[in-house]
């Protein structure tokens, strides 16, 4: 219930327009999440994820390879500032490896 409370605190502070969009990470057991969505027009302008990839490692190198990625694609589409939305997650350990990753490839944020 915890985590509702913190998404949504999150959320609330959080919206993405087209000069600045919002990259949304979401990360479960199993796989992660990124997407950079500009709330304003309610469409993902980039999008990677380790569902259906065969990236190994453990969960805190594949989150460093999709914030490579994520920041290789926002690159492409011409985006170079972002809010980072955590959701209900801490940063740290592997939203932190995303968030440094990304930050790497370019992504001011």
């Amino acid at each position: 219930m915890e985590a509702i409370y913190r998404k949504n605190r999150t959320r609330a502070k959080i919206h993405g327009t087209a000069k600045r969009p919002r990259l949304s990470v979401h990360i479960s057991n199993m796989h992660i999440t990124a997407q950079i969505i500009d709330d304003d027009e309610k469409k993902t302008l980039a999008y990677a994820t380790t569902v259906g990839s065969k990236l190994t490692g453990t969960m805190t190198e594949k989150a460093a390879k999709i914030g490579t990625e994520i920041g290789k694609k926002a690159k492409t589409a011409k985006i170079k500032t972002v809010v980072f939305d955590r959701g209900s997650k801490a940063y740290a350990g592997r939203m932190s490896a995303l968030a440094d990753a990304a930050r790497k490839e370019g992504l001011e944020f």
